[in-house]
């Protein structure tokens, strides 16, 4: 592929990949019926792995330009009629941030620390042991803070989604970072999630269960006494814990929506 540009890291690799070989079949350069690389040779000429390449191929299949059978994937017929995929939001629920949610009311963060000690063995992590986390901050038209989010990554995660595991390399915050596509990600990884969340009404100035609040901070509630907390949990097949978040916002000015998709 071609040298990226600031724009096109923001897109997951495998979108990358179908492009390319999109913008390919549909300037026949590669031909209708002709069989395409294998996924190996697909995965060295990318330089990505043959994970992020099946799931390019499963894209185009989606889209009927390519068929698959026990021979290979093959272009699509001459004639064959194109599908125009939904929007990928429209297909799996999407993980709040990302650099293009308007800054002026949003921020986010990763981090690389330890989980709160309750949820250490629930994350299959030893103690002291550091992950992934994700902040998240929702402010008002006055700049008071409606919402805070706090999301732990367990070993599994980063282990089985590649798109998660890159950020293993940041060294710092990384402000802004986009997980918009995190519950995708974990579908093209090959993982089928469950979500279970409970909320709840704490009292003023407690903590959550956890011991450690979205904001990081005892006592620093948002929006004043009226508050709701959430703590979502989301499970592979496996009952394995990949994603643990809190959340907690002003009940009087914020609304909390939660979509899933079985």
């Amino acid at each position: 592929m071609a040298e990226p540009d600031a724009e096109a890291t923001e897109v997951p690799l495998y979108l990358r990949v179908a492009a390319v070989l999109r913008e390919d079949l549909a300037h026949r350069r590669i031909s209708p019926g002709s069989r395409l690389p294998s996924e190996r040779c697909l995965s060295q000429r990318y330089h990505v792995n043959r994970q992020t390449v099946r799931s390019a191929l499963q894209l185009l299949r989606d889209e009927r330009l390519v068929v698959t059978d026990r021979r290979g994937t093959f272009a699509a017929a001459a004639g064959a009629e194109p599908v125009a995929p939904p929007p990928l939001t429209a297909r799996r629920p999407t993980f709040p941030g990302g650099p293009r949610v308007s800054e002026a009311l949003v921020r986010a963060s990763l981090t690389w620390e330890p989980p709160p000690t309750p949820l250490t063995s629930r994350l299959l992590l030893a103690p002291g042991e550091p992950t992934l986390v994700h902040r998240h901050l929702v402010f008002g038209p006055q700049g008071a803070a409606l919402q805070r989010a706090v999301s732990w990554f367990s070993r599994p995660a980063l282990s089985e989604i590649p798109q998660l595991a890159r950020y293993r390399r940041i060294k710092d915050s990384l402000h802004q970072p986009d997980l918009r596509l995190l519950y995708h990600w974990m579908h093209q990884a090959g993982l089928r999630v469950t979500h279970r969340e409970s909320v709840g009404v704490p009292p003023f100035g407690s903590l959550p269960a956890t011991g450690a609040g979205p904001s990081g901070a005892a006592g620093d509630g948002v929006g004043g006494a009226a508050r709701l907390f959430v703590h979502r949990v989301v499970s592979d097949q496996h009952g394995h814990a990949l994603e643990i978040t809190d959340i907690d916002f002003s009940a009087r000015s914020a609304a909390w929506t939660y979509e899933f998709s079985a």
